[in-house]
């Protein structure tokens, strides 16, 4: 196998200068294993431009509305006065947002959250969402902003398994929010079936944005909606890689977190030069080109996360969520990468955390509709039987 050189981000939450969203998460670390150099950190870019329109900006990626009304700008304030941006999906209770497990904890093992002092929830669904004439501005910078409902959070379940590192697969989080979400607001629903490799998704997220597209990356900031199409090409730990990307200590000294099901899709540009999933597969591994790892991407709408998209969506073409953003990862020019920085230009990697994966922890932290439903018609069942007996005892 070839010298990979490699440099990980983690997409998460991006450093607040407070007045304007920045991204979150851990800090940066470089090492070397076998040959491989690589740095990781934690913290929508499209073919041509994500900037506003006025600046330029491709309406393609625009967030569709009001279907993505239900995608929100998450704010995390810390004890030592950081502030953080990342993205989060609704979900059925209405009361609860499902994000990266880095966001809200600032990478630390376990998933503790000692040191946060807050999480803010933004939605925005233009200026009378739901209601007839509602105009929605897709350049509005979201968080702190008057035209946005802002819901503080009562609680985080930080999945327990999450180490804090930036490639982990247990990198997930469910927000609790102290009221529920607007009426206005999308809720999603979550595809549990599995098996993501080769499915198409689009994704949606409030993180850095881009005046040119693929070929610089990300150059503007953050807290406007944007979404992209991509695809899923492989998973960290397919057997075709011989366990490489699953050692302990590939990804540096005490890098143990679980791998296997971490997924990653590239960002093409419609050349085999940067088909990033391609060039490893073949001249990394060895592998035979094929469609599970060659394909040239999805047209004007393929796209990369960025930082600040952490904690973002990958749905489905059902609409039902599949995935959350965790981090970025780039094996530099030599395979793929259309510049030697990791910046979500062409030729680099997303890194994904599948929901199907975490059924148990999501349902612990939010029961499924169905639950819900069982619960009441327990209950209901249950007081109709006390009404019954209390009414015969009165009678007697």
């Amino acid at each position: 196998m070839s010298k990979l050189s490699l440099r990980v981000l983690a997409t998460s939450a991006v450093a607040l200068a407070f007045a304007s969203p920045a991204l979150a998460g851990g800090g940066t670390i470089t090492g070397t294993w076998n040959g491989m150099n690589w740095t990781a950190a934690s913290r929508v870019v499209g073919q041509t431009s994500t900037a506003t329109l006025a600046g330029g900006g491709n309406p393609i990626y625009f967030a569709s509305m009001p279907q993505k009304s239900g995608v929100v700008s998450l704010i995390m304030e810390y004890q030592n006065g950081d502030a953080f941006i990342c993205s989060g999906s609704l979900l059925s209770d209405r009361k609860s947002v499902l994000t990266a497990g880095h966001c809200v904890s600032g990478g630390t093992e376990g998933g503790g959250t000692a040191n946060l002092k807050s999480v803010t929830a933004y939605f925005y669904g233009g200026s009378n969402p739901g209601q007839p004439g509602n105009v929605y501005n897709p350049d509005l910078v979201v968080p702190f902003n008057a035209a946005s409902t802002a819901i503080t959070s009562n609680g985080v379940n930080v999945n327990p398994l999450y180490t804090g590192q930036v490639i982990d697969q247990n990198d997930i989080a469910v927000v609790k929010l102290s009221s529920e979400a607007p009426v206005w607001a999308q809720a999603y629903e979550i595809d549990y079936s599995g098996g993501l490799e080769g499915k198409n998704f689009t994704f949606d997220g409030y993180g850095a944005r881009s005046d040119t597209g693929g070929a610089v990356g990300a150059n503007l900031g953050t807290g406007r909606l944007r979404e992209g199409d991509n695809r899923y090409d492989f998973r960290l730990g397919d057997s075709d890689f011989g366990g490489v990307f699953t050692t302990p200590g590939f990804f540096g000294p005490g890098s143990n977190a679980a791998k296997d099901f971490s997924y990653v899709s590239d960002f093409d540009n419609g050349l085999a030069a940067n088909d990033a999933s391609c060039v490893i597969a073949v001249e990394g591994f060895g592998l035979a080109a094929s469609s599970k790892y060659c394909n040239l991407g999805r047209g004007a709408r393929e796209a990369s996360t960025a930082g600040g998209d952490s904690g973002g969506p990958q749905f489905g073409a059902d609409g039902r969520l599949l995935s959350v953003t965790s981090y970025g990862l780039t094996f530099g020019s030599d395979f793929g990468d259309f510049d030697d920085d990791l910046n979500s230009s062409w030729g680099e990697l997303n890194g994904f955390v599948p929901l199907w994966i975490h059924r148990d922890f999501i349902t612990g932290a939010v029961p499924e509709p169905q639950t819900w439903a069982m619960m009441l018609l327990g209950f209901g069942m249950l007081g109709a039987g006390i009404r019954v007996r209390a009414r015969k005892i009165a009678l007697a």
